[in-house]
């Protein structure tokens, strides 16, 4: 069977999705899509996956990566 000229077993080729970055209240960037995370000398840092979370409160263990630590120290992002 064809639909508009390809077999119904085709898929269109799925275009990539834009990223984005969404500011979470008090917490941290939340990174989804095809966005590349630098570090502080350019260089490419492997995200390992699809969406991420970036600290905001300067306090995470596991910088640049959220840990949670924004939930004990008070960080406010409306300052």
């Amino acid at each position: 069977m064809t639909d508009h000229g390809r077999t119904t077993d085709e898929h269109p080729a799925t275009p990539p999705r834009p990223g984005s970055i969404v500011a979470c209240p008090d917490g941290p960037l939340l990174v989804r899509g095809d966005v590349e995370v630098l570090d502080a000398d350019g260089r490419p840092v492997d995200k390992g996956r699809r969406t991420v979370a970036l600290c905001r409160c300067g306090g995470s263990s596991i910088k640049p990566w959220c840990d949670g630590t924004h939930k004990v120290n008070g960080f406010s992002s409306s300052t």
